[in-house]
């Protein structure tokens, strides 16, 4: 039976997603522990940047793929995986021939020679998941970005109800909000939630300072 003959069937779910996204690869892979070889699927070398069989896989090219930050990691579960041959998987980072960085995860699993009980092979699958950790990034950062820009409407309406209140430049309204903020322990944002909800009820008589100064002596 040939080294490709054993390696696993690609899931069918894997290759419909791929087929429908284009922006995912699952790639077999297989790690004969006897003969120290590798075997790749097309798949697998096109995730790291080769084209099939344009270069002969080994444990120094797969380890000189990984980042810099996570190939210390990765040799540690691969160490792991051929002493004891149990299901393992790893998120890692690796550069692709193209310098490129990819997200990958890898699974896998040994199996037992049953002559010897040793880990004789290891197999399973690299699924690069790039395209799914920038877009979950990508999410991220917009919510902060979204929450940044609330946080500073509620700011600068507190610096204008400071300006009408107390006479302030924006500047001095702002730093009197910071001097409260620190004195109180109170972060500035939430501090200004609290003088514009107390803004829609202030009178608009002569004691709408005084109660802002009320507030501002007391924000807890």
């Amino acid at each position: 039976m040939s080294v490709e003959d054993r390696a696993p069937a690609a899931p069918a779910a894997a290759r419909e997603q791929h087929a429908a996204t284009r922006q995912q690869l699952t790639g077999r892979w297989r790690f004969d522990l006897v003969t120290d070889r590798w075997w790749w699927s097309d798949e697998t070398f096109h995730i790291h940047g080769f084209e099939p069989r344009e270069v002969v896989p080994t444990t120094d090219l797969v380890l000189a793929h990984k980042h810099p930050e996570d190939r210390e990691w990765f040799r540690q579960v691969l160490e792991t995986a051929k002493a004891t041959g149990g299901p393992f998987h790893s998120v890692h980072r690796i550069m692709d021939a193209r310098g490129r960085e990819r997200v990958v995860t890898l699974v896998g699993q040994g199996r037992l020679d049953p002559g010897t009980g040793r880990v004789a092979e290891l197999m399973g699958y690299f699924i690069d998941i790039t395209a799914q950790v920038a877009q979950q990034a990508e999410e991220l950062a917009g919510r902060h970005i979204r929450a940044a820009t609330a946080h500073r409407g509620t700011i600068e309406q507190a610096k204008g109800i400071l300006t009408v209140t107390h006479g302030l430049t924006i500047d001095e309204a702002f730093q009197l909000l910071r001097e409260t903020s620190n004195h109180h322990n109170v972060p500035v944002r939430e501090l200004a939630a609290r003088l514009v909800t107390l803004g829609r009820v202030l009178p608009v008589d002569e004691h709408r300072r005084h109660c802002v100064d009320e507030f501002l002596r007391n924000p807890v």
